[in-house]
């Protein structure tokens, strides 16, 4: 019995050896080897930290800069990656951060930018439990899982279906005119804050487009969500890179646990009873669900289950309709009217492009296809105030890029909003609010170099791309057709981070109504 006893205790201490060894190696050992690989191959970066790496920083700094707003001229990207842009003005482009334990290698270079975006099955996504409790869908899936899904998705966002969904982005834009008809005086000039009113158009197409008649149903999974970013905003930087943060029961926690049950009961409801619309014979509303329910019951058909969505799938890719749809548009439009509130002749130059493009209210396809002034200012608002503002990969093997060796499990950010704003690249104007320079095209601009990235590179660039610039192309349009607008003296210049870029204090703007056309 006794030697039964010993043999216990033994195999309980291996045990606690093994698992302490192994933390030890995760928080420490790992840690500080990467570290020596990549100082012997010239990168600069702060000493590893035991655990928490650079976050505490990070995280006072981004307080500290988000505590006040900044002058319109100024640059802002201090404002919105503080930490990133004092390491990189301190260190060079021969940098790196602790993302917790995992060091982080800033990539700079054009060329090695495209490879890293090009070997999708190389270079991956890291996991982010505070992105995946927003979808789980599409953007953070990996190689064959990702395939699937991007083949199952492509025809809900094909050219061809995008162009039919114009009528209800101007039906939404519409609506949102309206409101503002019944505030904005006919004479004289208004004082509005259009930051929430694009938010609930954009919300408003997304449901439409996704949803078809149930777009009603859209605006409550629009509000969970909304609240759901906001609660991931103000999240402690530990919930992303110390796993077992996000698993203590703070009132933060719980309430976003109980936002997916809402949300995820929602969207059954609705695909359910899709579903059975389809299976009945129903007359379908062709819209992103019905094309997706369609795409995936083909594919199972034809090939099985296991080459199909579940429905938990599915669901996950609705979440992710209503978080990309609606955020990344509504954040380009609102960029876009202030730019184009500081920058007036712009804006006349463009409203003078719509009147002469466009002979009625009612956008098409062709018509703004013509729109090349209206493109080149989008293109100028996603280089300065781009959606995207850091790619981040892992390495999870030894891997050899470029001219370094890159340790296994170190992380890769490819900071997108520093390239767009790099002198070296863009010339002595860099700052400077110029669509002239995307006058012959996004290829002639760059000169063929990827630096320019607004809606990510090569195999996952975003899907929803052209959905996004048509809708965007749309409202414009039609905003510039019926107001004039200039930034208002309580405006205040306050760009952040929450999700993608989006004016922390809003967007208060001086609205004129203009004759009818």
């Amino acid at each position: 019995m006794e030697l039964i006893h010993s043999f216990l205790s033994l195999c309980c201490t291996v045990v606690v050896v093994i698992y302490a060894w192994k933390i030890m190696n995760f928080v420490w050992f790992r840690p500080k080897k990467m570290e020596k690989i990549l100082r012997q191959q010239g990168f600069v970066g702060k000493p590893y930290r035991f655990l928490v790496g650079d976050l505490n920083e990070m995280k006072n700094m981004g307080n500290e800069a988000l505590s006040k707003p900044i002058d319109f001229s100024d640059d802002f990207v201090p404002r919105i990656i503080p930490f990133i842009h004092k390491t990189v003005t301190n260190h060079g482009e021969n940098c790196f951060i602790w993302l917790g334990p995992y060091p982080a290698v800033l990539i700079f270079d054009p060329d090695i930018v495209r490879e890293v975006l090009s070997k999708t099955y190389v270079f991956q996504k890291p996991y982010n439990p505070l992105a995946n409790v927003l979808a789980r869908g599409l953007a953070s899936y990996e190689t064959d899982k990702w395939a699937k899904h991007r083949r199952l998705i492509n025809p809900a966002f094909h050219l061809d279906k995008v162009k039919h969904m114009i009528p209800s982005f101007h039906k939404c834009c519409a609506e949102m005119l309206s409101k503002w008809e019944k505030i904005v005086p006919s004479e004289g000039c208004f004082e509005l804050d259009v930051w929430p009113y694009l938010q609930t158009m954009t919300s408003d197409a997304i449901s439409l487009t996704a949803f078809g008649t149930s777009y009603e149903q859209g605006r409550k999974i629009f509000e969970l969500q909304k609240e759901q970013a906001t609660l991931i905003t103000k999240s402690n930087l530990f919930s992303t890179f110390i796993l077992a943060w996000r698993y203590l029961p703070t009132k933060t926690n719980r309430r976003m646990k109980r936002i997916i049950t809402e949300l995820e009961s929602l969207l059954r409801a609705i695909i359910d009873q899709r579903t059975k619309a389809i299976e009945a014979g129903e007359a379908t509303s062709n819209d992103l669900l019905d094309i997706l329910l369609e795409s995936n019951s083909k594919e199972i058909k034809q090939n099985g289950h296991k080459f199909g969505m579940s429905l938990q799938d599915v669901i996950e890719e609705c979440k992710l309709f209503y978080l990309a749809g609606q955020e990344t548009t509504s954040s380009l439009l609102v960029w876009t009217m202030i730019l184009l509130s500081k920058y007036l002749d712009w804006q006349a130059r463009a409203r003078e492009e719509v009147l002469h493009v466009f002979r009625s209210e009612t956008p098409n396809f062709q018509d703004l296809g013509r729109l090349k002034i209206v493109s080149m200012i989008i293109n100028e608002v996603l280089r300065l105030y781009s959606p995207g503002l850091l790619f981040s990969r892992t390495v999870n093997k030894e891997t050899a890029l470029g001219n370094i060796v890159l340790p296994k499990g170190a992380y890769l950010l490819l900071p997108a909003i520093l390239l767009h704003h790099d002198v070296k690249l863009w010339g002595e104007d860099v700052k400077d609010f110029n669509p002239e320079r995307f006058s012959g095209g996004v290829t002639e601009a760059t000169g063929g170099k990827l630096s320019y990235f607004p809606f990510g590179w090569g195999p996952r660039i975003c899907i929803a791309q052209n959905f996004a610039m048509l809708e965007a192309k749309t409202a414009l349009a039609m905003i510039l057709r019926n107001y004039s607008f200039e930034l208002s003296p309580s405006y205040s210049h306050a760009p952040r981070i929450a999700l993608n870029l989006q004016p922390q204090h809003g967007a208060h703007l001086i609205l004129r109504k203009l004759s009818s056309t």
